[in-house]
């Protein structure tokens, strides 16, 4: 089984679209997941049905029991988060502000705290409309430990291509390089970078090849909106060659790509015109880069 993973140093590069896009080309011969759990939005152009949802539990939070609380104000003189404030003569913990260490239910004189694991988010397994299955989440506002739930999420992947007997795992990382990044390159097999042709695209490109190349992962590139800079589009294209990276295609600006979007649609199933062409050519050209891996 291989893992394709889908990432881009910056938002708004066309990833998630492109990689939609490949799972409706993959079709019923790929499981997809979505691991782009801060901001997951797979499902508006995969339409999946939520058959299965589970919680997410993940890291602790501070409670306060107000009967046992004999109000020393302990909790407040340590914590260093300033997430106990006193609200009508109680000791409430903020949340948001909880950050789990522990240290205010360790010094409670009375045991009046107690540490409880958090529900940070959500994860599905889903048919999309593809026929196909897709394993995907939605992380809770302000909540952390994404890592983990990108994990979650992948290693159910897998779980699911093994027991299905599938060939490929299609993965929609998050952008940039913090730790859902991290976690989705996790044993993946090849990691398709997407791009742009400006300045602060080119830049982060760099920054998330860097990652990449820490885990040794082969590593191919798209070009999307390729011909509004040419000039930060032919560095690009000396960035790859010199660093070994597999110039997959240069995307050409076009305004279906986002009209396919508005109405909830890959470019695969929108048009016929020549970017759905270049999209298709570009699907077949990283499975023949996969299977010779």
């Amino acid at each position: 089984m291989k893992e394709i993973v889908v990432i881009s140093g910056k938002g708004g590069t066309g990833k998630t679209s492109l990689t939609a896009s490949f799972a409706v080309l993959g079709a019923q011969d790929v499981i997809v997941a979505d691991c782009d759990v801060d901001a997951a939005d797979m499902h508006l152009l995969l339409e999946p049905d939520f058959k299965a949802a589970e919680n997410f539990y993940s890291g602790f939070i501070a409670k306060i029991d107000q009967e046992a609380c004999n109000r020393c104000g302990k909790c407040v003189d340590v914590c260093r988060f300033d997430a106990i404030p006193v609200i009508d003569d109680h000791y409430i913990v903020q949340p948001l502000d909880c950050e789990g260490c522990g240290y205010c239910a360790r010094i409670c004189p009375v045991d009046a705290i107690k540490m409880e694991e958090q529900n940070v988010g959500d994860w599905y397994i889903s048919t999309i409309k593809t026929g196909s299955t897709m394993v995907h989440a939605r992380l809770g506002i302000g909540a952390e430990n994404s890592g983990k739930l990108v994990a979650k999420v992948k290693n159910e992947a897998k779980r699911i291509a093994d027991e299905q007997q599938k060939d490929l795992v299609l993965v929609d990382g998050s952008p940039g390089i913090g730790c859902p990044v991290v976690s989705s390159l996790s044993g993946a097999s090849f990691v398709i970078l997407v791009t742009e042709p400006t300045v602060s695209g080119f830049h982060d490109l760099k920054r998330v090849y860097q990652l990449v190349n820490k885990f040794g992962i082969k590593a191919g590139c798209i070009i999307n909106k390729a011909d509004l800079n040419p000039g930060v589009n032919q560095q690009i294209r000396e960035f790859l060659k010199n660093n070994a990276i597999e110039h997959i295609t240069d995307l050409p600006y076009d305004e279906s790509f986002t009209e396919a979007m508005t109405q909830g649609k890959t470019i695969i199933e929108f048009n016929g015109g020549e970017l759905q062409k270049i999209v298709r050519q570009s699907w077949v050209k990283i499975k023949e880069f996969v299977n010779v891996l």
